[in-house]
Formats: C-alpha cells, sequence, structure tokens
C-alpha cells in the first residue's frame, strides 16, 4: 500500500513551506497521535530531545506519552528556512505537569520529506523553562488550531 500523497510536496518555497508548517502546527495542537503518525513516512527517523526512534508505531507511542505527561498543550511552530526537501522551523509551546506548574518549552526541528511530502526525519532540539501562570502567553482553546488572529512567535517576542 502506498501512503497518500500530503500536499504541500517537494521542492518547497517559502509559501509552501509555511503552508506545510502551520499544517503541522495545527495537527499537533489537535493532539491526535494516530492522526499526526500518517503524515510521517512508515519507517520515520525521529530524534526528540534524547530520545531516538523510527516509525509510525513509535511516533504514536511518544506523542501518546508527551500528552499524558504535558498538559494543556498549545504549540505555535515558525518557518525558519526550506530548500529543496527540507524545512527548519523554531518552536515553542506551553503546558503544565499534573502538579499545575507552567512551562513554556523552546526548540529547533529539522524536517526532511519524501516525494509524497511525507517527513521521512524529524530531528528535534528542546529546552523547557518553568513560567508563572500569569507569564503564559498561549491562550486558545485547547485542544485545537491556534486560531488565525493568534499572534505568532516574532509578534509575542519569542
Amino acid at each position: 500500500m502506498t501512503d497518500a500523497p500530503r500536499p504541500p510536496l517537494p521542492p518547497f518555497t517559502e509559501e509552501t513551506a509555511r503552508t506545510k508548517v502551520r499544517a503541522a502546527e495545527d495537527a499537533w495542537n489537535g493532539r491526535d497521535p494516530a492522526r499526526i503518525a500518517l503524515a510521517y513516512t512508515a519507517d520515520s527517523v525521529w530524534r526528540n530531545r534524547s530520545e531516538f526512534f523510527q516509525g509510525r508505531a513509535a511516533i504514536e507511542a511518544f506523542l501518546t506519552r508527551k500528552w499524558i505527561r504535558e498538559l494543556d498543550y498549545r504549540l505555535i511552530k515558525e518557518l525558519w528556512t526550506c530548500s529543496g526537501n527540507r524545512i527548519a522551523v523554531r518552536f515553542a509551546y506551553e503546558w503544565r505537569d499534573d502538579q499545575g506548574h507552567w512551562f513554556r518549552s523552546y526548540g529547533n526541528e529539522n524536517w526532511e520529506f519524501d516525494e509524497r511530502g511525507l517527513m521521512r526525519r524529524r530531528l528535534a532540539s528542546i529546552n523547557d523553562l518553568p513560567i508563572k501562570p500569569e507569564e503564559r502567553k498561549f491562550h486558545w482553546p485547547a485542544p485545537g488550531p491556534r486560531p488565525a488572529d493568534h499572534p505568532g512567535l516574532g509578534d509575542l517576542g519569542l
């Protein structure tokens, strides 16, 4: 079985890369691990912080664990650059733990896509910053996509 194409397809322009980044942000904000895993190749390779794994089942398991731990998760991604079949993004997300402590996690991701627009490699570096509830900047109903009128990272000074 061949996976259906996931437009936009490489090679990416700045405009198509921005579309791809926003689609990824919206999907992650929906917090549906099974749906998200379909955007990756069956053998997709990931590095997330200190975890290394491969394949859709591992991606789905990782995301399930992530959102059990990271409650009230809200993410904003921003295109950094693109070339050919690669996209680099920066991102920040806010979440709280089960004790009610809030964090803002900052990071960078390098993405590589196959010809069908499925991500075959995701390399993420992430740092967590404890924040006070009143320091939160990401305010929209969750789970769900960031509203079109909600500021992005640059507008928020992040």
